[in-house]
């Protein structure tokens, strides 16, 4: 039998698939007649194979290295980029951080540009609009409180009349499948500015500031709260907090422990946001040891053991090796919180141009998410998810 290549009647013509030529001409063909041509020879020429691109001037010329595995194969294109990708990013992994306050005006907060102390009545209800509006369906509450309701023992933080139950009952009469955690910690209600009741001698004290939190939680959850989050850092306020809100028939309401909050200097923004700066002190004897790492483990089963459904580090960035450290200890999903601090910064070289805010936003969100982060708290929530989806 003869060579294709050398049968008598061959015939080519070029396949051509340029868009500019628009769609190719149907040549009326059946399968079957196509099919003969190509046995008999007359076989559709494609395009050429496109030439290899040309090296610059000076490039040596060496033989290909003997590697069998070239990990650049999976990353020349960005579909294979986009097909490989290990990690996602979605607005429903963000839970936006809101400050509210008794006033009807939103006030702007000098150390973190974009962020307001919301109106409750007002601005709050907008803002929870914009965001749902892209796919952010889950907040956290912050309250600045009147300075003439703060006392040692933070009793404004039960009022069930009090500036967070009001916002909670008003937020699910307006939206009532959005998602709502609360700040469960006396520092915004004390006037010592302290998580807890601070005694005579400066000492911070923990049975007795858990006890206060149990009225606390329990009070966001008469009002409507999906979440509690303990920011606290007392021990065993977990499995306490837990028991109450069972005894009040609260079961259904989820514990978000911040079960590795470390005693950082990147809150400084909130604190300003807030007006809660400690009035003396700091909080190293409640708040983890920024240099300790094995800690955190200790943490971590106490929580789980007592009951708390989510588990959170906080800050966020900086403590990534935390982030996976929970991640790979634990079943429970992770939180972390990228902190006032870390939104600054990337605010701040944005706007000296030395970032790119957009992107290094993105990617510091995209780290969290990699180093085993379930969700995210970041004052980015409503920026992040306008860009994931397309907008500006």
């Amino acid at each position: 039998m003869p060579s294709v290549s050398n049968l008598p009647h061959r015939r080519m013509f070029v396949v051509k698939a340029s868009i500019s030529d628009g769609p190719m001409k149907k040549l009326g063909r059946s399968d079957a007649e196509c099919e003969a041509d190509v046995v008999a020879g007359n076989i559709p020429e494609a395009p050429p194979v496109p030439p290899t691109p040309a090296s610059p001037a000076g490039t040596p010329v060496v033989p290909s290295l003997d590697i069998n595995r070239r990990p650049r194969r999976n990353r020349r294109s960005p579909i294979l980029r986009s097909a490989f990708q290990e990690t996602s990013l979605s607005p429903s992994n963000f839970v936006y951080p809101l400050f509210i306050h008794e006033g009807e005006e939103d006030t702007p907060i000098g150390a973190m540009p974009g962020c307001y102390r919301l109106g409750w009545r007002h601005g709050l209800l907008e803002e929870v609009a914009k965001a749902r509006d892209v796919g952010v369906n889950s907040i956290v509450l912050f309250p600045k409180v009147p300075d003439a309701l703060k006392t040692p023992t933070g009793d404004e933080a039960y009022n069930d009349s009090g500036l967070v139950p009001r916002t909670i009952r008003l937020l699910k009469d307006k939206y009532p499948d959005l998602i709502i955690y609360t700040d469960v910690a006396l520092d915004p209600y004390s006037s010592d500015g302290h998580d807890g009741i601070v005694r005579e001698d400066g000492v911070i004290m923990n049975d007795e500031t858990v006890h206060q939190l149990c009225k606390q939680a329990v009070s966001q959850a008469r009002a409507g709260a999906d979440v509690v989050a303990p920011s606290d850092m007392m021990d065993g306020r977990v499995g306490a907090i837990r028991s109450a809100l069972d005894a009040e028939g609260f079961q259904h309401v989820s514990i978000m422990s911040y079960t590795a909050k470390y005693a950082s200097s990147f809150y400084g923004p909130f604190r300003e946001a807030l007006d809660s700066n400690p009035r003396f002190g700091d909080k190293k004897t409640y708040q983890m040891n920024p240099a300790n790492y094995r800690e955190a483990l200790i943490e971590l089963r106490a929580d789980e053991s007592e009951g708390a459904d989510i588990l959170l580090v906080k800050p966020g960035l900086p403590y990534l090796d935390v982030i996976r450290l929970l991640r790979d200890n634990s079943p429970l999903p992770i939180a972390a919180y990228q902190v006032s601090g870390e939104y600054s910064m990337i605010k701040a070289g944005g706007v000296l141009k030395m970032i790119d805010e957009e992107k290094v936003m993105l990617e510091s969100l995209m780290c969290l998410r990699r180093a085993g982060a379930d969700i995210i708290l970041t004052y980015f929530a409503l920026q992040a998810a306008r860009c994931l989806c397309g907008e500006k």
